[in-house]
């Protein structure tokens, strides 16, 4: 597979403040919901000092998509917050290519992080979900016990309890071991 032109991607992509202002059609207030509630703690912010840097986070997402309504914003305060950390948001219905170099398995799940480095080098991923989290989804949906509804419902709790902790908590964590080397 011809890796993707990661410079052009990012070029492309839209700023948060389009792609939440312009492109978020379907449930918008969502979205801007978790905008408005977000926001990145002290210890994030202190953890951050030894992340290295300047990183760039290529997010592939879609305005339907659950999970990211719920962990994009997040990203996006995370960008905000960070002077060594920018985002940029693609969709990944137009940008299938880029997607399918990073899929979860063989789907395409999002959201999904894509951690460039100063030169556009991609040096991590992150989602479509936290790791306990998709851990869960995926071991009820295999189980085939419960509905999906039911799983979904519980999966919206799980962000809401959350409060994106888990998310920025798993982003520093790989800047930090893409800033190690590895």
């Amino acid at each position: 597979m011809t890796e993707p032109d990661y410079r052009g991607s990012w070029d492309a992509a839209f700023s948060w403040g389009d792609y939440l202002g312009r492109e978020v059609v379907k449930h918008p207030e969502l979205w801007n919901g978790v905008w408005q509630r977000s926001r990145v703690p002290q210890w994030a912010l202190d953890e951050a000092v030894d992340t290295g840097g300047p990183w760039r986070l290529l997010v592939i997402s879609e305005d339907w998509c659950g999970d990211a309504s719920n962990t994009v914003p997040v990203l996006a305060r995370l960008a905000e917050a960070l002077p060594g950390l920018e985002m940029r948001v693609v969709k990944r219905d137009e940008n299938l290519p880029l997607m399918d170099r990073w899929l979860t398995g063989t789907a395409r799940s999002i959201p999904l992080a894509v951690l460039l480095d100063a030169d556009f080098r991609p040096v991590g991923r992150w989602g479509p979900r936290p790791a306990e989290l998709q851990a869960r989804v995926l071991r009820e949906k295999a189980e085939g016990e419960r509905a999906a509804a039911d799983i979904y419902r519980d999966v919206r709790q799980w962000y809401a309890r959350d409060r994106g902790e888990t998310t920025i908590r798993e982003v520093l964590a790989l800047m930090r071991g893409a800033a190690a080397g590895g």
